[in-house]
């Protein structure tokens, strides 16, 4: 065999001292390449080993925690994250690029001046709990399938109970809940919601002339493929209404004439996305926040709930600032990740694109001032789903007997 191209330096692996050969693929301007592999001797011969003798070093050490580090070509990248590993054990090879906001949740209790919410005497002292949560996610290829399936043409409404059976056949054959898979198909219309807006302003005129000409509610939302709701504000809007005249009226419909009023009722039994009344969505949203503290609680874990810190930050911010729905005041490992904190998601964790950017927004917020933390997915998430500084769990291990005794009660 000759010499590998590309071959570097010769160093020791520090996890099981070996010596690795540095192999380098092409790249311009006389910089080295990307790290491509790395060769161990089968019998060391110092610096100018034999060449028939090297074998990949993942092959000849596969247990070796160095192999998920050696390939990592950012530079000063490996041995930041080696001193990481040698103060906090091989756990930390886990937490990868998030291994700043793992220590900086570690050492929150550690601080001249503590973050945010965080008492300066905790009594008694943080205590570390390790827990472990399974999860279930969604493979990305089943939510793009199922989503194709479910979503049709100008509809943002809740669904019939007949409804409801045809999409449980239609899902039967994959791999996800008829809960996971109502709540893809809300959030899918969420995102057209938003995404559809500009188009809908755009049309106003078009829409007004149309409704005005006779034209049903529904079928100028299937018309531009948008919620019945936010076709009709944008129908008043042609009519050279403000924004703040529309809101007082689809607040107060009785203002509208006979037909507007018809219309918008009809908009509003038909728009599950953009009706103006949201209070069974916060109700259950409220109740997964209490189902997740009984369950930290059942654990021995001290926390503040959001309510508190709202209060607290209104008082000396002036406004609520960082406000997660659990601040640990434990030092809580979640599969082996540090955690700081909890935020609850009464939905499923979609891999699109707008309920993503919204949650790593407010996941930024968190971190920033706490560190790693985590967010609970009522309905389980899909594994396409990537947010930094945060785990993705589900409601596997919860109790959600409460919830579901509210949803019974409902019907």
């Amino acid at each position: 065999m000759s010499k590998p191209p590309g071959i570097g330096k010769v160093r020791h692996c520090k996890y099981c001292d070996k010596l690795i050969l540095m192999q380098y693929g092409e790249s311009g301007k006389k910089k080295r390449g990307k790290l491509i592999a790395t060769w161990s001797p089968v019998e060391p011969q110092g610096i100018s080993p034999s060449w028939d003798n090297l074998v990949p070093h993942k092959e000849e050490n596969p247990e070796c925690p160095g192999n998920k580090l050696l390939h990592d070509s950012k530079k000063g990248r490996v041995n930041k994250i080696n001193k990481t590993v040698e103060k906090f054990g091989e756990i930390a090879l886990l937490w990868g690029d998030d291994s700043a906001k793992c220590i900086k949740a570690i050492k929150r209790f550690e601080t001249d001046v503590r973050p945010m919410g965080i008492p300066e005497i905790i009594n008694p002292d943080p205590q570390t709990i390790e827990i472990k949560w399974p999860t279930d996610p969604v493979p990305e290829s089943v939510q793009k399938a199922v989503g194709k399936l479910i979503v049709k043409r100008g509809e943002f409404g809740f669904l019939s109970d007949h409804e409801v059976e045809e999409i449980a056949s239609i899902i039967s054959e994959f791999p996800i809940s008829l809960e996971q898979a109502l709540s893809l198909r809300s959030a899918i219309n969420q995102e057209k919601s938003v995404y559809s807006h500009h188009r809908i302003m755009d049309r106003k005129k078009e829409l007004k002339r149309r409704y005005e000409n006779g034209a049903d509610i529904l079928e100028l939302a299937k018309f531009v493929d948008g919620p019945p709701v936010n076709v009709f504000r944008a129908i008043l809007s042609a009519r050279n209404m403000g924004k703040n005249r529309i809101k007082t009226l689809l607040k107060e419909p009785k203002m509208m004439d006979e037909r507007d009023q018809e219309q918008f009722k009809i908009a509003e039994e038909a728009d599950r996305v953009s009706n103006v009344d949201q209070t069974e969505t916060h109700i259950a949203a409220d109740l997964f926040e209490d189902v997740l503290c009984n369950h930290f609680e059942a654990l021995g874990i001290r926390f503040r709930r959001q309510e508190e810190l709202v209060k607290e930050q209104v008082k000396s911010e002036g406004r609520p600032v960082r406000t997660p729905d659990l601040l640990f005041l434990d030092d809580v490992r979640i599969n082996g990740f540090p955690c700081a904190w909890i935020d609850a998601k009464h939905f499923f964790g979609s891999a699109l694109s707008f309920p993503r950017k919204k949650t790593q927004k407010q996941i930024d917020r968190y971190t920033e001032e706490y560190g790693q933390g985590a967010i609970i997915y009522r309905h389980g998430f899909c594994d396409g789903l990537k947010l930094r500084g945060a785990q993705k769990l589900d409601a596997g291990p919860v109790d959600l007997s409460i919830l579901i005794e509210h949803n019974e009660s409902r019907l």
